[in-house]
Parts: C-alpha cells; structure tokens; sequence
C-alpha cells in the first residue's frame, strides 16, 4: 500500500485546474478581447477531462467577467475588462548566492515589456530545509497561486538534482504552467529538452577560455569544475575539448577534473600528478575558490600556474589576483528571457526553443597575458 501526502495538484479539483489555465491563457492576451473561446468539445480534448468539469470551468470564467456567452454562438472574450497584471514565479535556489541571477531578474524588471508583469520570490515555509525541498516547496506554491510562468533555473551540486528537476518540471507541465529556464538546460547532451531555455552559448564559452590560454603559450592546461554540476559545466568541458583539438592538443580525459577546490590535499594532488602551467574553471566561483587554495599551497598566480573563469561576478576582479574571465550579459539574457515567456504565453504550440546570447572576454592579471607580452 502507498502511503503519503497528496500533491496539491492531485488534490486540486479538475474543474479548478482547467479555470485556472484558461484564465493565466486570457489574462496573458493569448486571446484577444472579443476572439472566441475553443469550444467546450476542444476543451475536453485538450484538458483529458469531462464535457461537465469544462463546463463549470467556464461557468466561473463569466461569473468572473471573463467571458460571455452568446446564445448559438459560443463564448467569447469579454470586452472592456480591466487588464491585469501577470503574475511570474522565480525559482532560482540560489538567487542570493549566484550573482548573475540577480543582473537576469534587474534585466526582466528594465524590460519595457514588464509595465504588466510582477515577479514573485515566493516564500516556502521550509526554511532550512535542503535546497531540494525548499525549491519543491515554491513549485507547488507557484501551482496554487496559478502563476502566468515561472522562470526556473535547475538545481545543481547536488546527487538528487536531476530527480528534483525532473519533478518541478512535470508539476508545472500538469498544471499549464509555462517554463522558460535560464542559464542552464534540465537534460544534458544530446538531449533535446521540451521547455525553452535562455543562457549563452557554454560550449563557446569553454572554447574561447581555453584557447586564450594557448595563444598566451600554456602548453599542458587542465578543466576544473565541481561534483554534480549542471548540464552547463559538461557543455564548458566539452568546448575545452574542442580548442585542445584544434590547436594539436593531446585531449586526455585525466585532465578533466570533478574536484573540490576547497581541498587542499586534492588540490596538491591535482598539481602534483599534472603538472600543469594553467587552469580553466567551469566558472568564477571554482576559480576564486581553486586561486586561494593555490595561494595556501605557495604555488603563485599567474606565475606558477595561469588560472582562468567563466561568468565574471563582481567578485572576480576583486580576487587576490584579478581574475580573467568571460563575462555573462545577465541584464540581456533577463530581457530576453520575458520576451520568450510572453510569445510562449501567447503561441503554446511553438516548438521548444534555446536562445543562447554572446559573452565578453575580461583580461585581467590571473591569465598571464601581462607576463607573455613582457616575455
């Protein structure tokens, strides 16, 4: 016998599921005022339910001044209801912790499409929790209060991130809820997801990081990223890969390392069984982290040891040895980011799409270039 608590939307009425989807739908603009309604017959198809649970649903839609019905014609979008603003679920466990998502929610809010948007933190009464619960625990808020969207992106470091992901997902498909991920994809390589998604392009990014690095004379250059990361590391090593190839590189599958940057003894062991002149770091927060442990252990940036990131936090150039890194246009990517909701809001039938935007090399003092053109 299976025991547990109900889902929120196993326990909410079909009749409320089906209401709450056409209202975020006209409430969106997906229907304009005046446009006719699917019948209730394409209703029924469309939702997997009853000809009675549409035909509550649609009752409240005019009790709620919604709609109209017009005898022998059907129901239609009312005209001259007051617009209101659509309501957007964040779902970013780490929004105080990863600075580019603060730059990609200040970009939705710049917007000039945002004049009828509002963004919700949402506030799970988990606090504590692991990160796993407390992102699930705002999913289910977000299907109670019948968001118009949520922007989500996915867990990571974590063993029981995809599981968690895959679940956050599958609620909101249940309840009609759209999703536009940012910065990092659910499914890795070569995986086609079926939500859209904006971010940069990570294969590129891991490319130009490493190919830097040879054009400045590293000659025996390693990837360093964290256990369980998102599908974005893998993308960044893979476009290391490619820039090792490229330029005749050996591609060895032992200097791609999953390491813990605050070990000091794994750290030491990474260098001594290496040997290697220069790093690239799945991203800043791995740089800054790796750049103390080698000072710790007397190995001199860039001098020793040439170090480079991915994402330039503000952070990066305040680090002991300013960091060299790409930097993420996160106020873009949050503009962008809107305008894929809104036109996935307005045509749901579109096929997934990835919108991936361009990134700026930052040349600071980690990398060595100061040393190669003195050289």
């Amino acid at each position: 016998m299976t025991t547990g608590k109900r889902s929120p939307q196993a326990s909410t009425p079909k009749y409320l599921r089906v209401y709450n989807a056409l209202r975020r739908d006209i409430e969106s603009g997906r229907w304009k005022e005046g446009e006719q309604l699917p019948s209730e017959l394409e209703l029924v198809r469309t939702f997997g339910v009853s000809r009675i649970t549409v035909t509550r649903a649609v009752k409240d839609l005019c009790q709620a001044g919604l709609v109209e019905r017009l005898a022998g014609s059907g129901t239609f979008i009312k005209r001259g209801r007051a617009r209101t603003v659509q309501s957007f679920g964040l779902l970013l466990h780490d929004l105080g912790e990863t600075e580019i998502f603060e730059g990609i929610c200040q970009g939705m809010m710049a917007s000039p499409l945002a004049r009828e948007c509002a963004l919700i933190w949402g506030s799970a009464a988990t606090q504590g929790a692991p990160k796993e619960a407390r992102a699930l625990a705002l999913c289910r808020q977000y299907v109670a209060r019948a968001v118009a969207g949520v922007f989500f992106a996915p867990l990571e470091l974590s063993e029981s991130k995809d599981a968690v992901n895959d679940k956050i997902l599958r609620l909101l498909d249940e309840a009609r809820i759209p999703v536009v991920l940012l910065d990092r994809p659910v499914a890795p390589y070569p995986e086609c997801g079926r939500h859209d998604l904006v971010g940069i392009d990570n294969r590129r990014a891991g490319y130009v990081m490493t190919e830097h690095l040879l054009r400045l004379g590293a000659q025996r250059v390693a990837f360093v990223g964290p256990p369980s990361a998102a599908a974005n590391v893998a993308a960044r090593e893979a476009g290391y890969r490619e820039a090792l190839y490229v330029h005749g590189k050996v591609v060895d599958a032992n200097w791609t390392l999953r390491i813990d940057p605050d070990n000091a003894a794994t750290v030491r062991g990474l260098v001594n069984s290496l040997h290697p002149d220069a790093l690239v770091c799945a991203n800043d927060r791995t740089a800054g982290r790796l750049m103390h442990a080698l000072r710790r252990l007397h190995y001199r940036v860039p001098h020793d040891i040439r170090l480079v990131g991915i994402d330039d936090v503000e952070y990066a150039r305040l680090l002991p040895v300013p960091l060299t890194t790409l930097r993420q246009p996160a106020q873009q990517i949050g503009d962008a980011a809107l305008s894929l909701m809104l036109e996935r809001i307005a045509r749901r039938t579109l096929p997934a799409r990835e919108l991936r935007l361009d990134c700026e090399l930052m040349v600071r003092e980690s990398c060595g270039a100061a040393l190669a053109r003195a050289a």
